[in-house]
């Protein structure tokens, strides 16, 4: 976390599609907050994206993530993705390139219905839907380890290796139940398929007994992922905090943004404590909606709130959610979310209140 004291420099990143749009938004909120919170912030946007591929072949400028670690408190990343760009090697240049060379481990994805009517479950109330998943964010199956022999031929062979290090499962463990203890969370529930990847979650298992001995005073369990997947449909009311790995965080996260309401309402952090940390919407582009007004750009100012919680003002982040739940409560809201207005609209409507 960035010295509150100090001015904090944030990176805006809008990428491509409707992330631009959303960013734009995003941005409003900030300057919002700014000015009645009178936080020590400004930040700096980047044309970093396809357009920028396309024209000059380059996804990220020489230096930019030595520039990024040293100049800046917090990343903000609307969406990567172009059509124009098959391969998305720039999304994956800029998107991972800062995840890996940042050493961004925690992957932290609130689940949190703001409104009862959006979660698709029956007789379920916002204090039902209230947990938060930790996903290990640099290791797993998304290292990009392995091979293909015999390509385009009958005999091909594809080979994708899954990562874990102690080091790194450790890590992600300790910082759930770190956080757990720092936000009255009583529960903790690590989830792995250590049935069928005896090695490699085998490891998960065996750390995982060693760091909950360190939090007596937590409840912590254990889940295959497919029984914890049935368990967030039946009960969500049960979890409180969930530690996974890579994949199976990155799929758990977007069936727990499903119950409250959409990736439409969906912030997520990336996190290394004490360094620069990205905060990025998880809707993708949309190329198809782009430039139409239609985007909702909730996820984005929700991401804003998650930011400036991170970088000391808590406050300003409360005040986030606040306004965005009550825009929800109001039907100020975009098609998604069963109203009538634009991204532009909705994000009038939250600038104005914050």
């Amino acid at each position: 976390m960035a010295d509150s004291s100090a001015t904090q420099r944030i990176a805006f990143i809008p990428g491509d599609g409707i992330g631009i749009e959303v960013t734009a938004e995003a941005i409003r909120a900030l300057e919002a907050l700014i000015k009645t919170h009178h936080l020590p912030v400004d930040y700096n946007t980047f044309d970093w994206g396809a357009e920028k591929y396309l024209r000059e072949g380059v996804s990220l400028p020489e230096g930019a993530f030595e520039m990024l670690r040293r100049d800046y408190a917090a990343i903000f990343i609307g969406a990567l993705g172009d059509p124009r760009v098959p391969s998305n090697q720039h999304a994956a240049d800029i998107l991972l390139g800062i995840r890996f060379n940042l050493d961004l481990y925690v992957n932290q994805r609130p689940v949190k219905l703001l409104d009862a009517r959006l979660c698709p479950l029956k007789n379920r109330s916002e204090q039902d839907v209230n947990f938060v998943i930790f996903r290990e964010n640099t290791e797993g199956l998304y290292v990009g380890m392995g091979g293909v022999f015999k390509k385009h031929t009958s005999d091909e062979v594809a080979v994708q290796e899954d990562m874990n290090t102690r080091k790194g499962v450790e890590r992600i463990l300790v910082y759930a139940f770190e956080y757990a203890r720092q936000h009255g969370f009583k529960k903790v529930c690590m989830s792995d398929k250590a049935n069928a990847l005896t090695f490699g979650h085998g490891l998960w298992q065996r750390v995982f007994a060693e760091v909950r001995r360190r939090y007596p005073e937590v409840e912590s369990g254990h889940l295959y992922v497919d029984t914890l997947a049935m368990e967030m449909v039946r009960d969500p009311s049960q979890l409180q905090v969930i530690v996974t790995c890579n994949m199976f965080g990155d799929i758990l996260s977007d069936l727990g943004a499903a119950l409250q309401g959409g990736l439409g309402l969906a912030p997520s952090a990336n996190i290394h404590p004490g360094r620069v940390s990205m905060f990025e919407t998880v809707h993708g582009s949309a190329p198809n909606i782009a430039a139409k007004n239609l985007a909702n750009p909730m996820a984005a100012i929700l991401t804003v709130g998650m930011m400036l919680e991170h970088l000391g003002h808590p406050r300003a982040g409360a005040r986030v959610e606040e306004v965005v739940r009550d825009a929800i409560r109001r039907d100020v809201t975009t098609q998604d979310l069963g109203g009538n207005l634009g991204s532009r609209e909705v994000g009038d409507w939250i600038a104005e209140q914050l």
